[in-house]
């Protein structure tokens, strides 16, 4: 419990010198990194991060008690291991380090290290049930009409496609129209992957209509109008 409290203390103590600074280093225009695919605007992040360290502490010494002592038992190093494991995990966003934690949990057998956690937040779309954006475009591309309709391995795939155009998918060629489908994509991936839920557009039902049989003197009136229409 004391090393868990001066853990807090110390991220909260770090979080100045960690999360601020690195929030006026993100370049304008920069290109498709792991910091675009995963991470939030670092203005933003700060006490989502320290709970979500927290968290991932957490659940480590719930899921791998006698190891996580083993390794943290020490006065002072758990707080050390906090402060050192945010600086390197504050490029990834609070949600992705918590969905990344708990898949280890649920697939490492011994006590995770922290370049397994890396790995496991850069492989962060599979965490959220996204599919790559090659498959992504794949599944846009042969799902037929109406698309709203259909079944979808995530809504972050059909919205892509409907923000790319179901018409320039089916038209354009793969190498002309996949840049644009998958800059769309990643949009959506990261919304995802900040938390957000995405739902795909209610389809309404159609209700069949109830035909009325004509009568008799109706069907008469028609069948004449049709003659007189085509002089028969």
């Amino acid at each position: 419990m004391k090393n868990e409290e001066q853990g807090t203390q110390v991220l909260d103590q770090v979080l100045a010198r960690v999360v601020a600074p690195a929030a006026t280093k993100v370049a304008k225009g920069a290109s498709t990194t792991r910091r675009e695919s995963s991470a939030p605007d670092k203005a933003k992040a700060g006490r989502d991060h320290v709970d979500a360290i927290n968290q991932l502490f957490a659940e480590f010494e719930l899921a791998y008690h006698n190891q996580f002592h083993k390794a943290y038992g020490q006065e002072g190093s758990l707080a050390l291991a906090k402060k050192h494991w945010l600086g390197c995990l504050v490029d990834f966003t609070p949600e992705v380090i918590v969905r990344a934690a708990r898949h280890l949990v649920k697939t490492q057998e011994f006590l995770p290290t922290l370049a397994t956690v890396v790995a496991a937040c850069e492989n962060a779309p599979a965490l959220f049930g996204l599919p790559t954006a090659r498959a992504a475009y794949v599944e846009a591309c042969c799902k037929p009409e109406p698309k709203a309709a259909q079944q979808w391995s995530h809504p972050a795939v059909y919205l892509a496609g409907r923000e790319t155009g179901w018409y320039e998918l089916a038209s354009e060629t793969q190498d002309a129209i996949f840049p644009l489908f998958e800059h769309n994509y990643q949009q959506f991936c990261q919304r995802v992957m900040r938390g957000e839920k995405l739902d795909l557009p209610v389809v309404q039902a159609l209700t069949p209509g109830v035909a009325t049989p004509l009568s008799p003197e109706e069907n008469k009136a028609r069948l004449a109008e049709l003659r007189r229409k085509f002089d028969l």
